[in-house]
């Protein structure tokens, strides 16, 4: 049976899998905070792309008008079509925070594995949130999610700032 290793080019590079993932035991280049965050913007501009594609079904199959959409989205829209547009606008908040750390962590060469493996949860959890708000919406579900990541995202700031000022009081 072969293995396949899947690999990333990084400055001419061959990174294998494991590392993007986990990168102890291996000097953690700064670039990979950048992995994360490509990922959640990724996933960013596909439900960004879900908006016009669920807009212009919507009008081919007679459910909105342009005028529907003049100041925003009228009461007429369908809410499968207007859930899009507030899943996108949902990763432009609190993830907001996210690219902060990664990149204060990218600027300040921070390579603490437990905090790129938490920036990797993150990133789950928000594709597994928007995947339940974009299919069946179950709001329990969906805040569960939301919760979790939030925490998830508290701690990376704690334990980014925690060992910050450790350094800085403590030598």
């Amino acid at each position: 049976m072969k293995f396949i290793i899947f690999c990333l080019q990084i400055k001419n590079e061959t990174i294998p899998y494991k590392i993007l993932f986990d990168p102890k035991g291996s000097e953690m280049q700064k670039e990979y905070w950048l992995l994360p965050i490509g990922a959640l913007a990724l996933l960013t501009f596909l439900v960004l792309l879900q908006i016009p594609i669920r807009r212009f079904y919507a009008g081919f199959i007679g459910k909105v008008i342009p005028d529907d959409f003049k100041f925003g989205e009228s009461k007429n829209v369908p809410g499968w079509v207007t859930i899009a547009n507030r899943n996108y606008m949902n990763l432009l908040e609190m993830p907001l925070l996210f690219y902060l750390i990664s990149l204060i962590q990218y600027l300040t060469n921070f390579s603490d594995p437990m905090n790129f493996r938490l920036s990797w949860v993150y990133v789950g959890l928000r594709v597994l949130h928007s995947l339940i708000h974009l299919t069946y919406n179950n709001v329990i579900h969906r805040l569960a999610i939301f919760a979790v990541s939030n925490l998830v995202l508290f701690g990376i700031w704690v334990n980014y700032f925690g060992k910050f000022l450790e350094i800085i009081f403590w030598g």
